[in-house]
This record gives C-alpha cells, sequence and structure tokens, in this order.
C-alpha cells in the first residue's frame, strides 16, 4: 500500500494589503477561467493566479493583471507544489466579492483557504507528488465575544467597510 512519505508545513506569503485564495481545480483551463472570473468581477481588482498542472508537462500556469501579484501567487506556487492546486493573490478587492464567481468555475473543486491571515498549507508527500492536506488559517481563538466586541464587529461591517446597513 503506498504511504505518505513526508508532512511538511509550508508558510505561504504574500503583500499585507493583499488576500489570497486557496483551492483545488482538474484542468489546464483553470487559469484563464479563474482570469475571466476575476477581471470581470470589478474594474479595480489587481491579482495574480498561479496554478499548478498535474499531468502533461507539469508546468505552473500563470496570469493576472499585476505582474508583482502574479509573481507572489507564482512563488507562492512553487513553494507548495501540489498537482492542480491553485492560488490567487487579491489586491483592491476581498475574497468574499470573488469567491462565489470562483466556486462556479467548473474546474474548481474545493476552497482551502480565502483569507488576510497569516496561513500554512498542510501538505504531504508521497512517492506519487504532493497534496494540499489542510490549512492553517491565522490564530487561536482568545476568548468569547463580548458585548463591547460584538460592538465593534458591527461598526466595522456597518461603517467601515460597508458590508451591512
Amino acid at each position: 500500500m503506498p504511504e505518505i512519505t513526508r508532512w511538511s508545513l509550508v508558510q505561504l506569503e504574500f503583500p499585507e494589503d493583499c488576500n489570497i485564495i486557496l483551492g483545488q481545480s482538474h484542468f489546464i483551463k483553470t487559469v484563464e477561467d479563474l482570469f475571466e472570473a476575476l477581471v470581470t468581477s470589478s474594474p479595480s481588482l489587481r491579482f495574480g493566479i498561479a496554478f499548478c498542472e498535474a499531468s502533461g508537462d507539469c508546468l505552473i500556469r500563470r496570469d493576472g493583471n499585476d505582474e508583482d501579484l502574479v509573481a507572489a501567487a507564482t512563488a507562492n506556487a512553487e513553494k507548495i507544489a501540489c498537482g492542480h492546486s491553485f492560488l490567487v493573490v487579491l489586491r483592491n478587492g476581498y475574497p468574499i466579492n470573488v469567491l462565489n464567481r470562483i466556486k462556479d468555475c467548473q474546474e474548481v473543486c474545493r476552497i482551502f483557504a480565502a483569507t488576510a491571515n497569516p496561513i500554512q498549507a498542510i501538505v504531504c508527500e508521497s512517492a506519487q507528488g504532493r497534496g494540499i492536506a489542510g490549512v492553517i488559517d491565522g490564530f487561536v481563538p482568545r476568548g468569547v465575544e463580548t458585548g463591547e466586541d460584538e460592538e465593534k464587529r458591527k461598526f466595522l461591517l456597518r461603517s467601515i467597510i460597508g458590508y451591512k446597513r
């Protein structure tokens, strides 16, 4: 029976003013379809995409409308090096603005994380290749929300971000 030969944590790195979306897909046209989903979602959205091909040439396919973000996505894809994984680095927008469009891409299988937090990919390796088993997104809880914390959350959503009325 095949065995996992190695487990590792891969620390993802991206610009401080960005969010990332880490997912799994299954087909070479992922990069083109993700590009279309993102570029048509907002004229101000800046992004880079990298997709690790798992068959054929096994290349990291990349695209985007911001070369620095394409480079950041590609660097993270090289570190993860897991077949059929993809990474999107976003600026001037949030995952909540594009996540459903990404999930609607026919070849997208799953989303592991969508975050601006420090994030680590949990990667396992076998003789065949590497895969993402999960992620560590951010930090552990420090307590339970108080009434004051609830007010701050509501203020952030309504007054700062404008997502609620």
